[in-house]
Formats: C-alpha cells, structure tokens, sequence
C-alpha cells in the first residue's frame, strides 16, 4: 500500500496528482461541486482543499505586494463645481479617483 504524499499542502489525504487535477480546475474557475465530481472526491474535502489554495496564494501575493499592515481605500469624485444637477455618484462632469493610504505612508491614487 503506498502513502499519499502532498508536498503543497499538509495533513490532507489526497495524492500529489490528485491535487494537482484539483489545482488545475481551479485555475479554471471551476466551482467546488464541479471540481468534487470530476476528481470523485466529497465536497467537503474539495472545500477545504481550495480554502488552503486561495490562503497559500495570498500569503504568496503579501509576499511581492508593496502594501502590508493597515490600509485605508476610499473613492472621490474630483472635477469642475457642481451645476444644478445630479450629485455624488451620478454627477456629470466629475472624474472618478480611487486612493490608497497606508498608515504612515504613501498615498496612491489612480484615476478610474
């Protein structure tokens, strides 16, 4: 009888192929009932195993991303005074602008 290894993901007991036909579903945007069906493994199972996916790649994109620790977003509506009209999201004449702060740093914005 051999063992099921995973090197990715620990305490599953799922062969490393199997989680790689599982990964490939994933990235194909395959939703978990889909994914359990094709790979005849519960669903549960297929829950937890994608849950751990998605947490592994976010601690990989905190890795490379500029922004850790406490950020604060907000959107504004930046442009000529307000003419009698619609106002906030709807106002005519306005350019969207989307910030970025992180504490005690820099701020980034982008218009949209």
């Amino acid at each position: 009888m051999s063992t099921m290894k995973n090197k990715y993901i620990i305490r599953f007991r799922i062969s490393e192929k199997k989680f790689c036909e599982i990964l490939k579903y994933f990235s194909l945007d395959l939703d978990a009932i889909k994914i359990a069906k094709i790979c005849k493994i519960s669903r549960n199972s297929t829950n937890k195993i994608l849950k751990e996916i998605r947490i592994l790649m976010s601690k990989e994109c905190e890795k490379i991303s500029k922004f850790s620790g406490e950020i604060e977003i907000d959107e504004s509506y930046l442009g000529a005074k307000r003419v009698r009209g619609k106002r906030g999201r709807g106002a005519s004449g306005k350019q969207p602008v989307f910030g970025m702060l992180k504490r005690d740093g820099k701020v980034y914005t982008q218009i949209v």
